[in-house]
């Protein structure tokens, strides 16, 4: 699932995606109407990409918690939104059962209910949405991540090669009109 162009904004009730960016503001699209508008840059814009919730232990992203309430609904509309709040905190414990109860409220339990049902009929859940391309090595099998610990390091640049410091001078206005003159002062 492609969650990195999926939008939320903050005033604006649905999920959007970013079409396209403009000079000043972006053009959008409903996920369920598939309606069209543009948004100037004074909107505040969340990422779904960019969402985690918070667990005792880390913050795990918003696509996992999709994915696991994808296949505790059999891919199907979840629970609603407007649900009292017996049943919403059920419903987070079934879908992130370590979800830390201090951080997370009734409210994000609600628009994640209420998120998870708007892609859902817009057809972004699916199980092919969810399936994670494994990396491979030079045999064409795929690798096994567990056992790998590559760091990664920033490229190193080359040093760049010191120059003499020449001084600069720059000749005044005056100076390059006064002609020069051949006398010398004695004295």
């Amino acid at each position: 699932m492609l969650l990195e162009k999926i939008i939320s904004i903050s005033g604006k009730p649905g999920l959007f995606k970013l079409v396209s960016q403009l000079k000043n503001g972006f053009i959008i699209e409903d996920v369920t109407t598939k309606k069209k508008v543009s948004i100037g840059n004074s909107s505040q814009v969340s990422l779904l990409d960019n969402i985690a919730m918070f667990t005792f232990d880390k913050e795990v992203p918003l696509f996992e918690v999709f994915e696991n309430i994808a296949k505790n609904y059999d891919y199907k509309e979840a629970i609603h939104h407007k649900a009292n709040e017996a049943e919403l905190k059920e419903f987070m414990i079934a879908s992130l059962p370590d979800y830390d109860t201090g951080r997370v409220y009734a409210s994000d339990i609600k628009k994640l209910a209420q998120w998870y049902n708007i892609l859902q009929k817009a057809g972004y859940i699916t199980p092919e949405s969810f399936v994670k391309a494994e990396p491979e090595t030079l045999d064409g099998e795929p690798a096994q991540t567990e056992d790998l610990n590559v760091e990664k390091e920033a490229p190193k640049k080359a040093p760049k090669a010191e120059k003499p410091a020449a001084p600069k001078v720059k000749a005044t206005s005056a100076a390059k009109a006064a002609p020069k003159s051949t006398h010398r002062k004695q004295g």
